[in-house]
């Protein structure tokens, strides 16, 4: 199969949702020819894709431009839009045009939605799978701004040409596109790795690792993160400097991301579906900062609460001495099984079927 597997580059998530099912894909055809596109950078993918890929490193639609991880920038992302989708009946056509050139077998993505258009203009089968759409999120930005009704109109039309559109759970319901289908979570899993952890850093047994994770767009904080007693933050590597003992940078741990999460107690990170169903497949705690304003929020949450360990708090506790305190109250619940997070092989299969 020659497969071009096209990327949204907002933040992390959406690798962390592509990646498994790729990953599944090439061990079910070992000979596969992949071409990624995605304005992520080569090394985020390499950390997450096995095996050789091309690389188109392109914006392959727009997502939303963000102030941090939290944030939308609103005036930035209409911005955006406007200029991504001038001349749209054009650029769809030259894409459509270079997909044949390219003679891909089949498009996927993860959710960017030119590569989709251009498939349907080409003939070319195109499968997306996500959890959401970007005509859905940017809807509940920008609807009111100008341009945007036949924009939003454009990208609910990429979607919906889509030969199949795969929902992995916990999903938006996304009831506007048809040949949806549901699918199980997908997650990868790392390997605990606690004890080594432990030796190599000189911790006691009893010492708490609290993840700090916000995902792959920059998160600075408003605040100090609180001291809890017996407790070890391990914070990204560009969190804000403090010399204190019980404050780590994940680059001092000389473990991947994945294997700090099998091996810490608590993550505390914000809505998103990648933290969510990758903490959950570990059976490990959460505490999330709420995003009340995107639109994915409730099904994420409402998800969350129902098959884990999980409190929500506003940003302003994430600093707060009270944090201490809904940490531990989260340690005494009756730690619920982990959820399995086995929708990769699914989503691969029909990506094979055709």
């Amino acid at each position: 199969m020659r497969l071009l597997a096209a990327i949204s580059q907002h933040g992390l998530g959406h690798l962390a949702q592509a990646a498994p099912v790729l990953n599944a894909l090439r061990a079910l055809q070992p000979n596969l020819q992949l071409t990624i596109w995605s304005g992520l950078d080569r090394g985020a993918l390499q950390s997450r894709i096995a095996g050789p890929f091309e690389h188109r490193a392109d914006a392959a639609d727009v997502g939303l431009v963000m102030r941090d991880a939290m944030r939308v920038d609103t005036s930035a992302s209409h911005a955006a839009y406007l200029a991504f989708h001038a001349d749209w009946p054009a650029r769809v056509s030259r894409e459509a045009a270079w997909l044949r050139g390219q003679a891909f077998d089949r498009v996927f993505a993860d959710i960017a939605y030119l590569p989709l258009a251009a498939a349907a203009q080409a003939g070319i089968a195109g499968v997306a799978m996500c959890s959401l759409n970007w005509a859905d999120i940017a809807r509940a930005y920008l609807a009111d701004l100008p341009g945007m009704t036949q924009i939003l109109a454009q990208v609910h039309a990429a979607y919906a040409a889509a030969d199949l559109f795969l929902q992995p759970l916990p999903a938006m319901p996304m009831e506007d596109l048809p040949r949806r289908r549901p699918i199980a979570p997908i997650a990868a899993l790392g390997r605990n790795r606690r004890a080594e952890l432990n030796r190599n850093l000189g911790l006691p047994a009893d010492r708490k690792l609290v993840l700090l994770g916000f995902g792959g767009i920059g998160y600075q904080g408003r605040g100090g993160l609180p001291k809890v007693d017996a407790t070890l933050w391990l914070t990204p590597d560009n969190w804000p400097a403090e010399a204190r003992p019980d404050l780590l940078a994940y680059g001092r741990c000389g473990l991947p991301f994945l294997d700090l999460l099998a091996s810490c107690d608590l993550l505390v990170t914000k809505v998103g579906y990648g933290s969510f169903v990758e903490a959950n497949a570990h059976a490990l705690p959460v505490l999330y900062v709420d995003r009340p304003d995107w639109p994915e929020t409730p099904y994420l949450a409402g998800w969350l609460r129902q098959h884990g360990n999980a409190k929500a708090i506003d940003e302003a506790s994430l600093f707060s001495d009270a944090l201490g305190e809904l940490m531990h109250s989260l340690w005494r619940q009756p730690r619920k099984p982990a959820t399995p997070a086995d929708g990769a092989e699914m989503a691969a299969r029909h990506l094979l079927a055709g």
